[in-house]
């Protein structure tokens, strides 16, 4: 290379790199082009990615999207900030408006996120959208209440979705959502027990799973209800993962995820953040985290080390 195409080229990285945000340069984690960080071409390809494999590369999963000072909770500008620091999974919840409308809504009133009071679903879809949303500090913020299908759109492309199906809200609904937003190869639909994967692989059974698993009981349940294990995900609890279960379930190809939030997410913070990398050696392969920055990037750290990569990340 000529010098002085050597000098355009560092100019142009430098002009790129300057466009990043940084709120702590420090929790940056380096994820090539922002607007297409996953490169799935069909859902075939997500298959493939949340297939264990020795070489898989562990991930974090923001929990209600990583909120944080500025940030609420389920917003798609705290989802923004997230991917854009690293490649995720973006864990939301899904509520129903009283017009039917799909909302990103934790809980069943709006008292705690918002400047809105009473039950989500006494509310139309215009309505909800009249309030504003708060941070982790309780305060207000100019960010709205998404729609799924607002987030959905967004989506394609920067992260992955696993979808909180609130209790009110029949999972048709949301499957119908996905399927209209051609989000199929970017979603992961979360159930709690083997019935609900169960209805969930019967009504589509092209789409990913998230199955609570603590036990071989519990796959086998999944196995009896005829849920393959080529479209489960595993969650596995909030406490160190079992080795002899995790062990079992890579054997069965089917990828890990560790609840952080909570206790194991508080032990990170007071022992240091290495402790996150500490998880996927014992067996995790996605940490579901309160603190997905930090726990970011400890990952890096973990994956330049041992020198992972996968072709459907940039």
């Amino acid at each position: 290379m000529h010098h002085s195409t050597k000098i355009i080229t560092s100019l142009v990285l430098l002009l790129l790199s300057s466009c990043f945000e940084r709120n702590n340069a420090s929790d940056l984690v380096h994820i090539g082009n922002h607007n297409h960080i996953f490169k799935f071409e069909g859902v075939e390809d997500l298959y493939k990615f949340l297939t264990y494999s020795e070489k898989r590369v562990p991930l974090v999963s923001a929990h209600r999207g990583g909120p944080d000072v500025d940030y609420p909770e389920n917003a798609i500008e705290t989802f923004q900030r997230v991917a854009y620091k690293t490649p995720a999974i973006i864990e939301c919840d899904i509520s129903l408006s009283k017009d039917s409308a799909l909302v990103l809504m934790h809980d069943e009133t709006l008292d705690r996120t918002s400047n809105g009071t009473g039950k989500v679903g006494s509310y139309t879809l215009a309505e909800l959208k009249s309030f504003q949303l708060k941070d982790v500090e309780g305060n207000l913020t100019n960010y709205q209440i998404p729609t799924l299908d607002e987030a959905l759109t967004w989506g394609v492309g920067k992260v992955i979705f696993t979808l909180d199906v609130k209790r009110n809200v029949p999972y048709r609904l949301v499957i119908d959502a996905v399927r209209k937003a051609k989000a199929a190869a970017y979603s992961v639909i979360i159930t709690y027990n083997a019935d609900q994967a169960s209805l969930v692989h019967n009504l589509a059974p092209d789409l990913m799973i998230s199955a609570s698993i603590k036990s071989k009981d519990d796959l086998l349940r999944l196995n009896d209800r005829d849920v393959p294990d080529t479209r489960i995900v595993a969650f596995i609890g909030v406490a160190q993962a079992d080795k002899a279960l995790t062990d079992m379930l890579h054997q069965h190809g089917i990828m890990c995820i560790l609840g952080t939030m909570g206790n194991l997410d508080r032990q990170a913070r007071e022992n240091g953040d290495q402790a996150y990398a500490g998880f996927i050696d014992n067996g995790a392969d996605i940490l579901s985290t309160d603190r997905p920055l930090q726990a970011a990037k400890s990952l890096a750290y973990y994956i330049n080390k041992r020198q992972l990569a996968s072709p459907y990340i940039n």
